[in-house]
């Protein structure tokens, strides 16, 4: 993905009602499913107590005719999908 036009950012709202900004990194396809990656956006002065914030991925569903974002469904698909985005990520950067 080109950052020539800047970062892509979306602001999510957990259950809970708190909002979440994210900084989109990039998307992939496997078996029909798509996957789209993301960095959690560090405000200034923000306290996060030494917490190492990750990629966080998450996937496209479709509900009631209206695309959302959804955790993944089990800690084997979460592996599969992050080992391929690292893969995607490093092949991005040495082509860099």
């Amino acid at each position: 993905m080109s950052n020539e036009y800047g970062p892509n950012f979306i602001t999510l709202t957990d259950d809970e009602g708190n909002d979440i900004e994210l900084e989109y990194v990039d998307a992939l396809e496997l078996n029909g499913q798509t996957y789209m990656a993301f960095f959690p956006v560090e405000e200034e002065g923000e306290d996060v107590d030494g917490e190492d914030f990750g990629l966080v991925i998450l996937k496209s569903v479709v509900e009631n005719g209206e695309e959302m974002l959804s955790t993944l469904d089990s800690e084997e698909e979460l592996e599969q999908v992050y080992d391929l985005f690292m893969e995607q990520l490093m092949e991005e950067e040495e082509n860099s």
